[in-house]
């Protein structure tokens, strides 16, 4: 049975639970857990971080920890009884594991790898705290560390600052708000300003010396040396060397470190200095031959300083490297340092090149004790302390020192009756009282220990040497009185022996007989004379001998002449000796009772230094004598006790005022004293006012603290001896004191007068004097003199400095513990509240009161239960009635002034504000209801009561500010918003009650929606964003506070009623914002007011037009800030729509729900895309999306154009210049050549609307330009000239007209890349809104094939699964929850353009018209119907075409656009054959073409296309086509096909025939290297002739040329009739193909089934098509390539007045008819003359000649190749060929027809045809013309619809191969497959229309041919060649055979009279029977 738990509560995870068991909750280990209930064994209850998941688990797996439950029962909360550090550290690892491993992701690997020490180094302090064997002081210091460590990776990572007290985390409940701001505050401060260390301390640590020459021990001297002073500032850190340059003790580390201790802060200057002096111990010359002397001398070596300065920057850790400087001249050895401090160096010599001493020195800051913490490794291995000459800056009591620095300055000898100067070297002894050396007390510095004598330099032959040695004493204070130093002069000889000869000596007392000791500075002392063997072991005797020449005695003979002298300078450091006479009087002041009034009247000019050395023994002496002599000396004592305690006011001194404290409550015994100082304190009170001269007095009020103390120390004593006698007196005594203390402080002066600075000195002081009191005095007496004192002061106060002293005294006041008892502050409350109102009214001294107004409301605390004590709360209401109305007013003022300019002054300004915030905020936190009703029923009128809720909204709103608190005071943001939300809800009532109904406010109430709604918006309320441990102590403590805000706004909105209306539309954006919010609640709160909003507008005006206007505004704005989701769209549209249901504005309403709905989708798709980094086709479709949205649907103009711009940047960043042009046409387009006036918007300038369109205009022809776009570019170029003309702007006309020019050029010039496009297709319900299930036409970038394409779609769509297939796919993938992209190449379909039909026009310029402004794109899949025939597939192979219409042409302001329209038809196996040999024929007859014309630089592409075709066919290719097409049974089974089938076997004779002429053009070019290949050729071909059955090829076909300009013969209308849709236009590709010059080849108007008859007529002639087409069959299985789709001239059916069929002249009419006639009935010359009459033949020349480049306008260029041009031309075809005979009597040509013309739009769509112009000149046909072709080579690399038609040089046949979609290759087919081909002479060419799919249709995977016509220098760009005008007339090959056609030889007759130009009959149908 389950029992709920009483003790076990909370526990930890020991192992990791999997939870199998039937309702387990799985753990892992580590995990806290919240028990509930208990069953044997088992527990049941939750993890803390997922609460709402519970379960049961092992109790063996739990271990149980102590813990406080709170709210005990259903809703209990677990808090864990721990150290408050280790609960914090505990949660904050867990929050920054996850934030560590998110840093690892991106790639943050610094922070990362050092945030992964400080987890570490916290987990180790934490066990160090968990085992709890930790001393306090190291609990104290763990903590500390861990603290530390929190707080930085808090820092660095961004999170929280987390306010605490000794190191733990405080509840921001438990204390008042302006405590939580200043411990915030401290931290904060704490963490940017580090406080600056006043002391400092150098770290020196030698390390060699490097020197070529040493060979001598080395001693090295460092000091610090004042430059600016000349004076040394510290003692000297001595290292000795041994010969190599090394420390001679290296393992002694404090002989070789030392640290330069107590450096202050004005040490650390350019001009303080680190010198070195280096002296050699040996020879006395450095170069001397080693002799026998084995005497040793110090000798000068060499010198180096380098500036304390250039530490602060250098590097720390690096060392030093110290030029050394060698001292040339001895004499200047004592100021060579000096000398190299002022740069003078040239006059001494580097000791050596590589000379230097290597020492590491750093800088360390902070006390020594800090020191010995940070580096304790510095102090346990050994470090010497090398102090500072002279006392520190701080001087500390207990510190003991007691040096005596004597410097060996210089001497003056005589030489002693030598004929050269001396070596003079001085020996140093201390000696005590009894003449015995002291032993240990001479050192030459530290870091070597003290010897028993010093040995000086030695310098060379010098009389008047300067040695400048310093050297220290340290001898005993107990030892100094008696001792004396002795100072022996030797001369050092410089001969074998090197002995030293004593010739005299000089001696030093160093105490006098007084007690006195030797005074520094400078002393010269007496050589006394003496000989080598003299004695000096008798002291005595010499001691009586005068020492200096200052006690002298005038008639001494025994000393030297006065020329032989010798200087020391003495100067001592001690705490217990002083040189002072005056100091040590007043100390023996009883012995000479005479000398007291002298003594203490000299007390005030002794050094302080010598004052705090004494300082006990010194007031021991003053009281004294106050008590033996108080009469006549108080008024002297009592001054000396002033000064000393002013002295401690002193910074040098401050250490000493414990010293005096300690003294006054242990060692003072002075009882009677009080009634002396109270006497004389009052005495100089009572002067103040009449006193001249105020600095006594004043000096004396600075120590009234201190006098305080001595009187009240004094009265507890005498009370504790007498029994408490005189007790009443005392009290009269202090109340008179005080009294005279208020008559002075209530005198009005001006500021500068002596009694006003008085008053101030005095309430500076007076604060410090309340504790005293509470000594002997009750609280509330102390409170009644702390008041009237204050009260005292004059109200009107003119001093200025006097008003900040008297803040600061209050400040000191709150501050003080008389004010935090309970009944003291009732008594001063009032006083303190009315300074800081009147302060604060005036705006002054605002730190001061902000100072004072936050110590008093962090005494006010309420308590567990939440009610205030009485006394609490009267206080509150003193305060709230004082002070809340000027709070809020001054907050008001400071927000609202201008921030100040230095940033120290902006960091005060600040602070005041967060203080004045604090202090507000915790008044407001302290008021109850009552309070409350008290503060709004004190308001006296309703325009009162307003301007009060205006103010604390307007402060409110201040408060909220992001700036307001730093960015990681989260904790004092909430309690912030916590103190808002319950002031807002306590006023929310008063607003209703007063301001509703006909008293209604709308700026009050404003104010508070407006309060309201940023107050929900606030980042620090947004908890979505925190971590889940975060969010759930927020939602702990203090809920969600925007549902609070939330239900309170959507009440009082319910409460306004009709005054709704004055906040429609403005609240709505509010409102919005609002709802965007990610909080389900407090959407579905909010929403609705949306409801509300539309019903009231609907009321006032009959619609909601503003709020749809208003919420499609904001919602733009609001969204693209990142606002708003997926959920809320649906929430907004339910929600409202139910709303609505019942309203009779329901289907408006809808309407707008809808409309919002969708401007939703796509600005949250919009949001989405501009996430992602790069720019790519998403950003940008999605852009289209919405900005066609902003103008389709809302016409919201403005914001049309913002995107406009949007959009422009996104294909600008991208490099679409192209579509960058056409985006900012929109714009452009909008404007109108007006000077109307336009502001400035986005970047543009205020100007006029010409200005601007002028901008645009060229910005555009600029992009176009870029984007290769230049036709377009040029119609702008005009439109702008046409302006500047009309303005006369000839300038700029000129400069537009060039720029026109320049663009023509670039057309000519440059070479442009075609692109390629793709079909996609975005399946799937995860695509955003605008792709959704649709699909587009994409244009390529440059040379991106279909991978690359696909790749990049991939790429941009990650999550997205590509299709394998082509089929539409059905309604399980469009629902499916995944993303499916569909990808394959389409072929544009060019609109019909009069260029592309016009002959002569260059090829660049046609390419432009191929690739532009495309509509509508085509795409064939090929698949099987029926049963397939193994041994032959092409008998069911059919294509499939199916035709995209887009909603707008490419290139547009996308690459890519919606399919609008998809149209299907079938293409039957038969066309698919046709097409296929079709475009062979074409491939072929560009290339001969091409190399006939020189366009070809290599003839390999010919040699390998015809090698292709020839072996193909010999060995079968063809033969699959005759068994699938020419069998009886396919002819029986389709009789409509007869035309179709006769067409094919044209096609195969045709090709023969090409072939035989491109094998003779072919023998011309081809290089003789491959003369072999070529025999093998024609051999080959005479093989595949015979397979044909062709002997010699048929009259019809040797007379009609090879070249059919337009294409295959359209099929009749009725064989096929369902193929393509009746507009024929959308199923054409983007290649036209030449038309073929047959009679078969109809008019475009009409398809007849005259082809029949003449099928039959060629079937006819042959014994049967079996025979004829006798072949072998391919070895492989053949399919039709994918490159030879079916042509949609094969396949169309439209109707002639689809196509326009024009009406035609009469003179026209009799070759139509006789065209039509059947072939018996009709002049055989109506199709062709007699192919052998010779008279007819042109002469070859005449050809030659008539080889004019034209065009076609039905093909397209090659994919990004531009079209080859070929010499064969298509005038003929265009213009009918009229008067052929006439005009060409010798040519060969049947009569053609003449091409109608389009009609109506039929242009636009009808891509099946070519529109010609019927009235072109006839002159144009004088000759037979060769027009180029712009078909081109087909880029296989794009996709290929489904099973791939494969193509290859054979035939067009071969095997059908690889059929998936991703082995679509890379290999460009031969252009020779789209190039042009070669015309017949005119006359012989057919009138019917070009067929767009003669040249390769993009298809799935097709298998791209070996390789290129083009492939030269670029095998996949290749250049095209230049236009060839005429082809020579010596190039011209043998003729070509004329093409076949269907008449029979038989009745073939000359017509010469037949006018080709007129329509022949249509022809009768024939049966298939009649074969």
């Amino acid at each position: 049975m389950w029992i709920p738990t009483e003790h076990e509560k909370y526990g930890v995870v020991l192992a990791s639970f999997r939870g199998t068991v039937q309702h387990g909750l799985p753990l892992e280990i580590g995990d806290t857990v919240q028990i509930l209930e208990k069953c044997e064994g088992w527990y049941r209850g939750f993890i803390l971080k997922n609460p709402n998941i519970k379960g049961i688990f092992p109790s063996s797996y739990i271990h149980l920890k102590s813990a406080h439950v709170k709210n005990k029962g259903q809703f209990e909360t677990v808090i864990p009884v721990e150290d408050s550090v280790i609960t914090e550290m505990t949660s904050t690892l867990r929050d920054w594991g996850a934030m560590w491993k998110q840093l690892y992701v991106k790639n943050e690997g610094d922070l990362f790898h050092r945030l992964w020490h400080v987890m570490n180094e916290i987990l180790d302090l934490r066990r160090q705290v968990l085992v709890g064997h930790l001393t306090h002081d190291r609990m104290r210091d763990v903590k500390q560390h861990i603290t530390a460590r929190l707080d930085w990776g808090n820092e660095q990572l961004g999170l929280d600052l987390v306010p605490r007290r000794e190191f733990s985390m405080v509840d921001p409940d438990e204390i008042s708000v302006t405590e939580l701001y200043r411990l915030m505050e401290h931290r904060h401060r704490k963490k940017e300003t580090p406080a600056p260390a006043s002391t400092h301390h150098l770290f020196v640590h030698v390390k060699s010396l490097m020197s070529a020459n040493l060979g001598e021990e080395l001693e090295v001297f460092f000091h610090i040396y004042d430059g600016r002073e000349n004076r040394p500032l510290s003692e000297r850190f001595f290292v000795k060397l041994n010969k190599s340059g090394l420390p001679k003790s290296p393992e002694k580390t404090e002989r070789q470190c030392t640290l330069f201790v107590d450096l202050g802060s004005s040490d650390l200057r350019k001009d303080v200095y680190i010198v070195v002096h280096i002296v050699r111990i040996g020879r006395m010359g450095a170069g001397e031959k080693k002799n026998l002397c084995s005497v040793q001398y110090r000798r000068p070596f060499g010198c180096a300083v380098v500036s304390i300065a250039d530490l602060l920057t250098a590097d720390s850790k690096d060392d030093h490297l110290l030029k050394v400087y060698a001292c040339n001249t001895e004499s200047e050895w004592h100021q060579i340092h000096e000398n190299l401090i002022k740069k003078a160096n040239s006059r001494y010599n580097l000791s050596g090149s590589n000379t230097g001493l290597a020492v590491a020195l750093q800088l360390l800051h902070g006390d020594i004790e800090q020191l010995r913490r940070e580096y304790m490794v510095l102090f346990t291995r050994g470090v010497s302390i090398t102090r500072k000459l002279g006392f520190s800056d701080v001087i500390m009591p207990g510190e003991m020192r007691n040096d005596l620095y004597i410097t060996l300055e210089k001497g003056e000898f005589e030489k002693g009756g030598k004929s050269v100067a001396r070596n003079v070297e001085i020996t140093v002894y201390v000696l005590d009282i009894d003449g015995q050396i002291l032993k240990s007390h001479v050192a030459a510095g530290a870091g070597e220990p003290g010897s028993d004598e010093y040995h000086s330099l030695v310098l060379y032959h010098n009389n008047s040497p300067r040695w400048a040695e310093q050297i220290k004493l340290p001898i005993p204070v107990d030892m100094f009185r008696g001792s004396h130093v002795r100072f022996e002069f030797r001369h050092c000889s410089t001969k074998d022996k090197g002995e030293k000869k004593l010739f005299g000596y000089s001696f030093v007392p160093l105490m006098q007989e007084d007690g006195r000791t030797l005074p520094d500075g400078t002393h010269e002392l007496i050589i006394h004379k003496c000989e080598e063997n003299t004695s000096l072991a008798d002291c005595p005797r010499y001691l009586k001998m005068p020492f200096s020449k200052a006690n002298l005695p005038s008639n001494n003979q025994t000393l030297k002449g006065p020329k032989e002298s010798f200087w020391i300078t003495s100067f001592l450091c001690s705490t217990k000796l002083t040189q002072n006479g005056d100091m040590l009087d007043l100390l023996k002041w009883r012995a000479h009772p005479e000398r007291i009034n002298d003594s203490l009247s000299k007390l005030k000019e002794i050094d302080g230094s010598e004052i705090v050395k004494f300082l006990q023994d010194t007031l021991d002496t003053l009281f004294g004598i106050l008590d033996e002599s108080s009469q006549r000396y108080g008024l002297k004592v009592f001054d000396s006790l002033v000064h000393i305690i002013n002295l401690l006011q002193d910074s040098k001194f401050q250490h000493f005022k414990p010293v005096m404290d300690t003294y006054i409550e242990s060692h003072f015994a002075g009882a009677l004293s009080y009634r002396d100082l109270i006497k004389v304190l009052k005495w100089y009170v009572d002067r103040i006012v009449d006193a001249e001269h105020q600095d006594h007095i004043q000096q004396v009020l600075k120590a009234s603290e201190y006098i305080f103390k001595y009187i009240i120390q004094s009265r507890r004593l005498f009370s504790l001896a007498t029994g408490g006698q005189n007790e009443e007196e005392f009290r009269v005594c202090i109340h008179e004191l005080f009294m005279s203390i208020r008559f002075f402080l209530s005198q009005e002066n001006k500021s500068t007068s002596p009694v006003a600075q008085t008053q101030a000195v005095f309430l500076r002081t007076f604060p410090a004097v309340y504790g005293e009191l509470l000594k002997i005095f009750t609280v509330r007496e102390v409170a009644g003199f702390v008041r009237e004192t204050l009260g005292s002061l004059p109200t009107a106060v003119h001093a200025d400095c006097l008003e900040a002293v008297k803040l600061q005294c209050i400040t000191k006041t709150v501050e003080s513990q008389l004010y935090i008892n309970p009944e003291s502050r009732c008594i001063l409350l009032p006083v303190v509240l009315r300074v800081l109102q009147a302060h604060m009214q005036e705006q002054k001294d605002l730190v001061m009161c902000a100072r004072i107004l936050t110590s008093m409301l962090s005494l006010i605390k309420k308590e567990e239960n939440g009610t205030a004590e009485p006394v609490v709360s009267e206080e509150v209401e003193l305060i709230v009635e004082s002070l809340l109305g000027v709070l809020l007013r001054t907050i008001l003022e400071i927000s609202n002034r201008p921030q100040p300019a230095g940033p120290a002054m902006r960091l005060q300004f600040q602070d005041v504000t967060g203080e004045f915030v604090a202090c507000l905020l915790a008044l407001l936190r302290q008021m109850s209801d009552r309070h409350y009703q008290q503060l709004l029923q004190a308001f006296s009128s309703k325009d009162n009561l307003r301007d009060f809720l205006l103010q604390i909204f307007t402060v409110f709103r201040i408060l909220i500010r992001p700036e307001m608190f730093s960015k990681d005071w989260t904790v004092m943001r909430l309690v912030t918003n916590n103190v808002i939300i319950t002031t807002v809800l306590y006023l929310s009532d008063a607003l209703r009650k007063n301001f509703l109904n006909d008293k209604f406010d709308y700026k009050v109430w404003d104010s508070y929606f407006y309060l309201s709604v940023i107050f929900i918006n606030q980042p620090c309320l947004q908890l979505e964003s925190f971590s889940p441990s975060k969010r759930k102590k927020i939602l702990e403590k203090y809920g969600d506070m925007r549902v609070m805000m939330g239900c309170e706004i959507f009440s009082m909105w319910q409460n306004l009623g009709e005054h709704k209306l004055n906040f429609i539309p403005a609240m709505i954006g509010p409102f919005l914002e609002v709802t965007l919010v990610p909080q389900p609640d407090l959407r579905n709160v909010m929403i609705p007011i949306f409801h509300d909003m539309m019903d009231w507008e609907q009321r006032r005006s009959g619609n909601f037009k503003q709020v749809e206007a208003k919420l499609i505004d904001k919602l733009d704005s609001l969204m693209s800030e990142g606002k708003g989701d997926e959920t809320y769209r649906e929430l907004f549209n339910s929600i409202l729509l139910k709303k609505i249901e019942r309203e009779t504005w329901r289907e408006s309403g809808i309407s707008l729900i809808a409309t919002v709905t969708r401007l939703m989708e796509r600005l949250l798709d919009y949001r989405d895309c501009m996430k992602l980094g790069e720019v790519d086709g998403k950003k940008i479709g999605c852009t289209v999306s919405l900005l066609n949205f902003y103008k389709t649907e809302l016409n919201k103009e403005e914001m049309y154009i913002r995107y406009i711009h949007k959009l422009y940047d996104l294909h600008f960043k991208a490099q679409n210049y192209t579509e960058a042009s056409y985006t900012l046409l929109l714009y452009d387009e909008l404007l109108e050549w007006s000077e109307r006036p336009l502001r400035e918007f986005l970047n543009y300038p205020m100007q006029s609307e010409w200005q601007r369109k002028e901008y645009l205009h060229l910005t555009i022809v600029q992009n176009f330009d870029r984007g290769k776009c230049w036709e377009n570019g040029i119609i702008l170029c005009r439109e702008l000239a046409d302006q500047y003309e009309s303005y006369y702007d000839y300038r700029n006309l000129s400069k537009m007209r060039m720029m026109e020019a320049s663009l023509y050029d670039k057309i000519m010039d440059q070479q442009r890349l075609e692109p390629e496009f793709f079909r996609v297709g975005f399946y799937g319900k995860k695509f955003p809104f605008f792709l959704r299930n649709k699909e587009f036409v994409c244009r390529g970038h440059d040379y991106e094939r279909l991978e690359a394409f696909q790749q990049r779609m991939l790429n941009e769509f990650p999550h997205a699964i590509a299709m394998q297939h082509v089929n539409q796919p059905d309604q399980t993938i469009y629902q499916a929850d995944a993303q499916y992209l569909q990808i394959y190449a389409v072929t544009p379909i060019p609109e019909s353009q009069d260029v592309l039909q016009r002959d002569g026009v260059p090829d660049n310029i046609k390419s432009f018209y191929k690739f532009n402004h495309i509509w509508r794109f085509r795409y064939d899949r090929p698949f099987h119907k029926g049963t397939k025939d193994k041994e032959n597939e092409f008998k069911s192979l059919w294509v499939e075409r199916t035709t995209l219409t887009l909603v707008q042409s490419l290139p547009g302001i996308s690459r890519w656009f919606e399919v609008d329209k998809r149209e299907l038809v079938e293409v039957s196996p038969l066309e698919n054959a046709i097409e296929v040999i079709e475009n062979k024929n074409l491939q072929l007859r560009t290339l001969i073409t091409q190399c006939q014309s020189r366009q070809m630089q290599n003839i390999n592409p010919l040699t390998m296309c015809l090698n292709g075709v020839i072996d193909a066919a010999v060995n079968g290719g063809l033969a699959r086509y005759q068994e699938a097409f020419f069998v009886k049974d396919y002819i029986m089974n389709h009789p409509e096909d007869g035309d179709k089938i006769g067409r094919l076997r044209e096609l195969m004779f045709e090709q023969a025939h090409i072939l035989e002429y491109g094998l003779a053009v072919h023998e011309k070019f081809v290089p003789q290297d491959m003369r072999p290949l070529h025999k093998k050729l024609v051999d080959q071909f005479h093989l595949m002739k015979s397979s044909l059955g062709i002997q010699e090829f048929p009259a019809y076909v040797r007379a009609s040329p090879v070249h059919f300009t337009n294409g295959s013969p359209r099929t009749c209308r009725n064989s096929v009739p369902n193929i393509i849709s009746p507009d024929g236009g959308r199923g054409v590709a983007r290649r036209s193909l030449p038309s073929y010059p047959a009679v078969n080849r109809y008019s475009s108007s009409s398809l007849s089934s005259q082809a029949s008859n003449e099928v039959s007529n060629i079937t006819g002639q042959s014994e049967s098509s079996d025979e004829v087409f006798n072949m072998q069959p391919s070895p492989s299985t053949s399919s039709l390539s994918s490159n030879h789709s079916a042509s949609p001239n094969v396949t169309s059916s439209a109707p002639s007045s689809a196509r326009g069929s024009p009406q035609m002249a009469e003179k026209h009419k009799h070759s139509r008819e006789n065209a039509c006639l059947s072939p018996r009935d009709r002049p055989v010359s109506a199709i062709f003359p007699n192919p052998m009459d010779p008279a007819q033949r042109a002469p070859p020349h005449q050809i030659g000649d008539a080889t004019l480049p034209r065009s076609d306008p039905n093909l397209s260029a090659p994919d990004k190749v531009r079209p080859t041009p070929s010499s064969w031309s298509l005038d003929s075809v265009k213009e009918g060929a009229p008067s052929f005979s006439d005009s060409f009597g010798k040519m060969l040509c049947p009569p053609v027809p003449p091409r109608p013309p389009y009609s109506g739009s039929s242009a636009k769509n009808m891509r099946s045809q070519s529109p010609v112009s019927a009235s072109r000149s006839p002159q144009k046909t004088t000759v037979p013309p060769f027009t180029p072709s712009p078909t081109e080579c087909q880029s296989t690399s794009l996709v290929s619809n489904s099973p791939v038609l494969s193509g290859s040089y054979s035939s067009g046949i071969s095997s059908l191969s690889r059929c998936s979609v991703s082995e679509a290759s890379g290999t460009e087919l031969p252009a020779g497959d789209h190039a042009s081909h070669p015309l017949p002479p005119p006359g012989t060419l057919p009138n019917s229309v070009s067929s767009s799919s003669d040249e390769p249709i993009r298809r799935e995977n097709k298998t791209p041919p070996p390789y290129s016509v083009y492939e030269r220098n670029n095998p996949r760009r290749p250049v095209p060649l230049p236009h060839s005008l005429s082809i020579p007339p010596q190039t011209d090959p043998p003729a070509l055979p004329p093409k076949p056609h269907q008449l029979r030889t038989g009745s073939m007759k000359l017509d010469g009279t037949s006018d080709p130009r007129v329509p022949r009959p249509r022809p009768l149908p024939r049966k298939v029977s009649q074969l």
